[in-house]
């Protein structure tokens, strides 16, 4: 009985997947050709193949659906993978930025096959057709870093404001929106791994050198 509970639980839950991405594709693809104000809910919901009310369970309003869901972007195996592979509770473990890498690698390997690479392209045709996204995003953004805090604290156990916590957040975080964006580029020919291990390296060699141990001004 457990088992098939288990199943049908991950059936709902990948039909529910499955839907949000719907939506999203749908909604991004409308933007892009018509402007966010250009299109109504009610055409989402067509496109999609869902009705109003269900539009509603998923996203509260076109901006969101829009910019997606962030457990789509998050496989919970992967999560539970990281988590495992912390150290002493209290102490910031060795391989914590290698393994920050190999997560982001493994999210993209993970979500973005040929058909959501399509959905990335289109939120960028969506933002350019409405440049007002990029502070929906920002806002996004800044609670998604917040959950990154979180996740990173619950591994090495320490608390979610610890400095090296702070800054491994700010770190991947400039070194994955860097290596997305130049991906993404009209330009690029370069695979997404092979970018985000170039921008780590340079960060890493960054990092290496000596810092200054006080300030010119302190007595």
């Amino acid at each position: 009985m457990e088992n098939s509970a288990n199943i049908d639980g991950g059936l709902r839950e990948r039909k529910r997947q499955q839907t949000r991405q719907a939506v999203t594709a749908a909604a991004r693809s409308l933007t892009a050709a018509k402007g966010l104000i250009g299109f109504t809910v009610e055409e989402v919901c067509e496109e999609a193949g869902i009705s109003r009310r269900t539009f509603f369970n998923y996203f509260p309003t076109k901006e969101d659906a829009i910019l997606g869901h962030h457990d789509d972007e998050h496989p919970g195996e992967l999560m539970a993978g990281f988590l495992a592979g912390g150290g002493e509770p209290g102490t910031i473990s060795e391989s914590l930025l290698a393994d920050l890498i190999q997560l982001t690698l493994d999210i993209w390997a993970a979500k973005v096959d040929s058909e959501s690479a399509t959905n990335v392209r289109q939120l960028i045709a969506a933002i350019k057709k409405e440049p007002q996204l990029v502070a929906k995003i920002v806002g996004i953004s800044a609670e998604r870093e917040a959950a990154s805090r979180q996740l990173i604290a619950q591994r090495e156990g320490v608390p979610a404001d610890h400095p090296v916590v702070v800054m491994a957040v700010t770190a991947i975080t400039a070194v994955a929106h860097h290596a997305h964006g130049t991906y993404f580029s009209a330009s690029n020919t370069r695979s997404f791994p092979e970018l985000l291990l170039e921008d780590a390296r340079a960060l890493k060699t960054l990092f290496a050198q000596n810092l200054p141990t006080t300030s010119k001004g302190s007595s």
